[in-house]
């Protein structure tokens, strides 16, 4: 179940950050020219409101749809979406994600069902208007029936949460943002949830704080600094450099396996958000667009004028807090790094001797005698912990003069002719329901882990023996 909802994270994403951009445009248009911006300037000023309402729906529309169905599939998921942007009262960002990828999947199956059946030579025209037909259909049906049961959705869930911001309970969705995040669920939370309130609510008010909620950097930030102390082994001599790729480089992921590692440690990043969002509201803080990816460059890039004391306030409110709960957990911790290694080297062994794991999480790795030719690190998105790991194995393979293609991909879109897929321990399961006949290396941290350098010493005997 967890994989399927990962996925469906992973979907959110594929819609959302290629379209971050433009995203960050109309923040940074939001930002300098509204009558509260650093430059208010009433003729630029016109610019918010129809690209928060046309342009960027349907670029979300779009590129949902061509996800699902490629180029037809994009084109019938911004029709069908126009419906409902002229049929709501509010930007209509839940229901591009929604009727883009349905109005492609129409014309998919629609595509399917007369395929081999056009008769030569009217391949033109049928394609042409069948997608004109369809998406004329699809336009109305949104417009007149979709529309208002979205809308109605989307103001229940916006009471919602109002409520908890009225109510001063805002805090308590770290009890739910921060377990998501280790579990790769991060996605589903803010590019399906947050991010559309915070872009309605930035038209409003020129801000939101919908846009920290869940990518505070300083929760994961405190967490990595008090390994960087108070840490054994292996996660110590990793922390400081995850630190800079999470704090600066914006990649929330690196902090994740040290907390899979020692799971108690939800508790210090529960607190440690929840205490970064109070301090927010305390200061009536936002920031002007979702911060893409979660470094403090980008919090500062987007935040308006006249917020920047509470929006650094919240993220070290939310490191100490974090970093404090952390530091007392490690060192009252009578489980030692050492010990964790160890257990890994004997399940390894035991593994090699052919019995049994002890903790079959660790690694799985399927019997596979052809050659390696290509790697393919995997992760939600395919551009954040997966991107970093291909690019430093890529260096170590390039550096053993080793013919060997090594990329980056989304867990769903690896190319079918790959050879191994590394990825995160967690999303084991999502990646053998994509790709259940292909051999999967799972890992702890992309940074260093004995899996990878299981991986290069393979490849290293697999050249001695060519």
């Amino acid at each position: 179940m967890r994989s399927k909802v990962q996925a469906f994270g992973g979907f959110l994403t594929g819609m959302v950050i290629p379209n971050m951009g433009a995203f960050i445009a109309w923040g940074f248009i939001t930002a300098l020219f509204i009558p509260t911006g650093w430059v208010p300037n009433e003729y630029f000023s016109k610019l918010v409101g129809p690209m928060i309402n046309y342009l960027l729906p349907l670029l979300l529309a779009y590129t949902g749809g061509k996800l699902v169905a490629g180029q037809r599939g994009g084109v019938a998921g911004a029709i069908g979406t126009f419906g409902l942007i002229v049929g709501a009262e509010i930007p209509m960002f839940l229901g591009a994600m929604i009727m883009g990828p349905f109005s492609a999947y129409i014309v998919k199956k629609f595509d399917e069902m007369i395929e081999d059946r056009i008769p030569t030579g009217f391949e033109m025209v049928i394609n042409n208007f069948s997608l004109g037909i369809i998406g004329l259909l699809l336009c109305l049906f949104s417009y007149s029936l979709i529309g208002p049961v979205i809308l109605q959705a989307n103001k229940a869930v916006t009471v919602a949460i109002e409520g908890l911001v009225k109510t001063g309970f805002l805090p308590l969705l770290s009890v739910i943002n921060e377990p998501a995040k280790v579990l790769f669920l991060n996605n589903v939370i803010d590019q399906g949830i947050y991010y559309p309130l915070g872009m309605q609510n930035t038209l409003e008010a020129g801000k939101s704080i919908y846009f920290m909620v869940a990518s505070n950097p300083g929760p994961g930030l405190g967490l990595l600094l008090a390994y960087s102390l108070f840490g054994k082994g292996t996660s110590k001599k990793t922390a400081p450099g995850a630190i800079i790729i999470h704090f600066l480089g914006g990649i929330h992921e690196m902090y994740f396996p040290y907390v899979l590692m020692k799971p108690i440690l939800i508790i210090s990043m529960i607190l440690g958000g929840a205490s970064g969002i109070l301090t927010f509201s305390l200061f009536n803080v936002g920031l002007v667009a979702g911060p893409s990816p979660g470094s403090i460059f980008a919090y500062l890039a987007l935040t308006p004028k006249g917020n920047f004391i509470g929006v650094i306030a919240g993220v070290l409110v939310a490191t100490a807090v974090s970093f404090s709960i952390t530091s007392l957990i490690l060192k009252s911790s009578k489980q030692t790094e050492e010990e964790f290694e160890e257990s890994v080297k004997k399940s390894k062994e035991m593994k090699q001797e052919g019995k049994k794991l002890l903790n079959p999480a660790l690694v799985q790795k399927e019997v596979s005698n052809s050659p390696i030719n290509f790697v393919a690190f995997a992760c939600d998105a395919g551009l954040g912990s997966s991107a970093m790991g291909a690019s430093a194995f890529r260096k170590r393979v390039e550096k053993e003069g080793l013919s060997i293609t090594v990329k980056n991909f989304a867990i769903e879109k690896v190319p079918q002719e790959v050879d191994v897929i590394v990825t995160h321990k967690s999303l084991l399961d999502r990646a053998k329901l994509a790709w259940p006949n292909k051999r999967i290396v799972t890992i702890e941290n992309f940074m260093k882990d004995s899996n990878i350098e299981q991986l290069l010493e393979e490849l290293l005997a697999q050249k001695q023996n060519a």
